[in-house]
Parts: structure tokens; C-alpha cells; sequence
């Protein structure tokens, strides 16, 4: 027997699950489309929530505070499991984390209508089955930079991460659509049938055609064996920290998510009770449907401007001007106008440059450590979830409070504001990660 070389080749093993192989066109093809469908799922699933929120509270008779606990715990869940889901990206490879982790949610989105009604206790139900929710879908975005990292050329990632990322504005589009009418129709349960439904049937496709067996059975006897926590493969937490740039990446990435998460909790809620005679599904579909070819525009124009000779963080600044400053001009207007059309227009246009960020600020964090992207990203997106819990909680507390849904949309402006401006001032584009020596906390 001989164990210290049976575990150098079981790491090594490991290792090749993630692989560091690109993937050619036809894989490249295949693996974009399919994942963003799977961006889609997700956000199918987290949407359903905010969608369903104003007729679940009528029938569970919750006020604009326990609407607001329902809403954030999302966020209590997902912040916790970035890092591992980054971590375990670099580790198995970005795409088994995504699957197995979509198993989960799928399944445990479908059963939240039951859950809802085991008992008398609907808000703990309820908030403890967001938290979960969270935790599975937590692990998804890192685990998808680290994938994209590993397997697209530089020049092209602003392009696919831009592609992969609309899958979130189509996924609330469909769960803006679909969903209003089987929520007028079928009732709000119908909403967590569909999407978990969904996701189950996309997990079973990406099992079968583009995920091997043995592959998948590898992933989950590494994770059984706790060996991605150990220390074989190590990230450079000191040299990273030690540059200015990668902290305000991750404070300019808090600002981003806060601010969308914000908007994504509270905007089906201000359309309904501020123009109640309104059609659900132009509201919940209207911006989205913006959004979706604003992601792929902001994805080719950063790629192109590079390819034309612009320096790199000349163009990530540029697509957080729009993400993050044009985006927060357009959400101060929706506190300030009566009129259902401008509202649309304001939220359409708000939601569609945000998407600007998916080719500024995330992209930047592959472009500083490319070789631990997965783990950075969890770690930027963690604080994001973080503030995430705070601001839709606090965006609650504000609408109670005040009677107003003027301050929700300042808070908006003054959070993207902030990370703007110390990215402008303090963001890089140069590599970080590579040093003769590598060090660890």
C-alpha cells in the first residue's frame, strides 16, 4: 500500500475534473446556451417569491415588515455558501457544483407551496425555506466565474459571462409573464410548481448530454472526502488583499448586487400598489425584456472596444458609468413621477443598463485572478449578499416608516453611487494573483 501516492493521484485525478482545457466552439456553443437557461432556472426560482409576495401576504396576513423578513432571508442563505461555491468551482469544476446544487433547489422550490401550509407558523416556514434557498443558490455565479475562467479565452468572457448573465433578466421576464398569469389564473402556488418543475427537467438534460457519469460520481466522492477544504490547492489571501484594486472590486460588486437585488425584491410591489389598476404582466416583463438585449449589447460593445485597442479598465470603468450611475439617474426618477408609462420606462431603463455591470465590474474580478476567480467572486458576492439582507430589509422598514417609496430609490442612487466612484478612482485591470511565492492566512 502505498496512501501518500494513491492521494497525489486521486488530487491529480480531481484536479482533471475541473480541467484546464478551453472548451472548443461546439462546447463553447453548447455550454453558453445551456447555461444560460440554467441563469434562467435560477432566477425563475428566486423571482417566484417577490412575484407572489402581495397575494401570499393577503392570505397569510403579513404586513410590509414580515413581507420585507420573507423577501431579505433569501440573502441570510445566500451569502453564507459564496466562498464555498467559488472554492469548490476551482476545485471539481464550476459546472458539477452548478448541477448539483440546481438538484436542490429545483426540488425544494417545487415543495414550497407544501411547505407553506404544514402548519399555522407561515412566516417561519416560509423564511426558513428562503434561507435554504439561498444556501443552494449561492454556490451558482461563483461556481459559473470559476467555470468561465477555466475554459473561454479573455478576449471573449465579457461576451459569454454578458450571455450567460441575461439569463437573469429572462428568467424574471418568464416569471414576470408566465407567472402574473398563473397567479391571476391558478394562484400563487402554481408560480413554485413551474419553476422547480423546470429546473428539475434542466438538471436531468445537462446530466445527461453534456455532464459524464463518471465525471459527476468523482465530484461527489471528493466532496463526500472533504477534499477540496484541503490545503492542496491554495488561493493568495494575503497578496490579494494587499492590492487596493481587489478590495474595491468587492465593494464596487457589494454596490452592484445591493442595489439589483433592491430593485429585483421591491419593483413588482411598488407597480402594484402604486398603480393598482395596472396589468400585472407588463410591469413584471416589460423592463426585463430590456434587459435582456442591453446584457448582450454591453457584452459585444466591452469585447469590441477591447479588440479596437481601448485599454481594459478604460472599458470596465465605462460599462460601471452605465451599470452604476446611468442605471441609479433612471431608479431616482421612479420616485418621482405618477404616470404608469414613465414608470415603466424609468424601471425598463434602469434595469437594462445595470446589466452593463455584467461586462464591468464581474468581469474585472477574472481579469485581477483568473486562476482563483471562483473563490474572489464568492467573496465579492458575499459581501453582496450581505448587503443584500440589509437593503431589501431596510428598504421594508423605509416604505413602512415613511409611507413612500421615494426612499427606496434614493437608497438605490447612494449605494451605486458609492461603489461608481471607488472603482473610477481605485480600480485596475492587471493581474494580482502571480508571485513566485504563494501565501496563504
Amino acid at each position: 500500500m502505498q496512501p501518500p501516492r494513491d492521494k497525489a493521484h486521486r488530487d491529480k485525478a480531481n484536479q482533471d475534473t475541473a480541467g484546464d482545457a478551453q472548451w472548443t466552439r461546439p462546447e463553447r456553443q453548447a455550454w453558453t446556451g445551456t447555461l444560460l437557461l440554467g441563469t434562467c432556472l435560477l432566477y425563475c426560482a428566486r423571482v417566484s417569491m417577490p412575484i407572489c409576495i402581495v397575494s401570499m401576504s393577503q392570505d397569510f396576513g403579513w404586513n410590509k415588515k414580515e413581507a420585507g423578513i420573507v423577501l431579505s432571508s433569501f440573502f441570510w442563505g445566500y451569502c453564507l455558501t459564496q466562498i464555498l461555491g467559488g472554492h469548490l468551482g476551482d476545485r471539481i469544476g464550476g459546472e458539477k457544483v452548478i448541477l448539483l446544487s440546481a438538484s436542490a433547489w429545483g426540488f425544494l422550490t417545487a415543495a414550497t407551496p407544501l411547505l407553506a401550509h404544514l402548519g399555522s407558523a407561515h412566516l417561519v416556514f416560509m423564511t426558513f425555506s428562503r434561507i435554504l434557498t439561498g444556501l443552494l443558490q449561492g454556490v451558482y455565479f461563483p461556481a459559473l466565474t470559476s467555470l468561465l475562467s477555466q475554459k473561454v479565452r479573455e478576449s471573449e468572457r465579457a461576451f459569454i459571462y454578458s450571455t450567460v448573465g441575461a439569463g437573469s433578466q429572462f428568467g424574471t421576464l418568464v416569471t414576470g409573464a408566465v407567472g402574473s398569469l398563473l397567479l391571476d389564473w391558478c394562484g400563487w402556488q402554481s408560480v413554485f410548481y413551474l419553476s422547480g418543475g423546470l429546473t428539475l427537467l434542466w438538471v436531468c438534460y445537462v446530466y445527461r448530454y453534456l455532464l459524464s457519469k463518471q465525471d459527476l460520481i468523482l465530484a461527489l466522492g471528493v466532496l463526500a472526502q472533504s477534499l477540496p477544504m484541503a490545503g492542496h490547492t491554495r488561493v493568495p489571501w494575503r497578496q490579494l488583499f494587499r492590492k487596493p484594486c481587489v478590495w474595491v472590486a468587492i465593494f464596487s460588486q457589494l454596490s452592484a448586487a445591493c442595489s439589483f437585488f433592491i430593485l429585483l425584491s421591491w419593483l413588482p410591489t411598488f407597480f402594484k400598489e402604486t398603480f393598482p389598476s395596472s396589468q400585472g404582466w407588463v410591469f413584471n416583463m416589460v423592463p426585463w425584456l430590456v434587459a435582456i438585449p442591453a446584457s448582450l449589447f454591453s457584452g459585444f460593445l466591452s469585447d469590441h472596444l477591447i479588440s479596437q485597442g481601448y485599454r481594459t479598465i478604460t472599458v470596465r470603468k465605462f460599462m460601471q458609468v452605465m451599470g452604476l450611475g446611468l442605471s441609479s439617474v433612471f431608479a431616482l426618477c421612479l420616485g418621482h413621477t405618477s404616470s404608469f408609462c414613465k414608470s415603466v420606462f424609468f424601471a425598463s431603463a434602469s434595469i437594462g443598463l445595470h446589466t452593463f455591470n455584467h461586462s464591468g465590474i464581474s468581469v474585472n474580478i477574472q481579469d485581477l485572478a483568473p486562476s482563483c476567480a471562483g473563490v474572489l467572486f464568492g467573496v465579492a458576492n458575499t459581501a453582496g449578499a450581505l448587503a443584500g439582507v440589509v437593503g431589501v430589509g431596510l428598504g421594508g422598514y423605509l416604505i413602512e416608516s415613511t409611507g413612500s417609496w421615494t426612499s427606496v430609490f434614493n437608497l438605490v442612487a447612494a449605494v451605486s453611487s458609492l461603489g461608481l466612484c471607488s472603482f473610477l478612482v481605485f480600480g485596475e485591470a492587471q493581474r494580482v494573483d502571480l508571485s513566485p511565492r504563494r501565501e496563504d492566512l
